[in-house]
């Protein structure tokens, strides 16, 4: 099973990497756009055999423990195919 992790800076954690691709927008001539927030994501692969509800919660624990900080990020799982 592939799953990716999408793990984006909480709503109220200030984002100057996004700020920064905001005014580089503004400056190439996109002034259309009002804000950027930047985050990342990981592409997982587990072997097969996993039911999807243990992939799910693994995946939620792989996601809180190691891939977030969830201080100040929150994360979002989307298990995507079948192996």
């Amino acid at each position: 099973m592939k799953a990716r992790v999408f793990v984006s800076l909480k709503p109220s954690v200030l984002d100057p990497q996004g700020d920064a691709i905001a005014k580089a927008l503004h400056s190439l001539g996109h002034g259309e756009v009002e804000s950027v927030r930047v985050g990342k994501y990981f592409d997982v692969e587990f072997a097969p055999g996993m039911s999807r509800e243990d992939l799910e919660a693994k995946l939620q624990g792989i996601s809180q423990d190691v891939l977030s900080n969830p201080v100040i990020e929150d994360f979002q799982v989307d298990i995507c195919a079948e192996s």
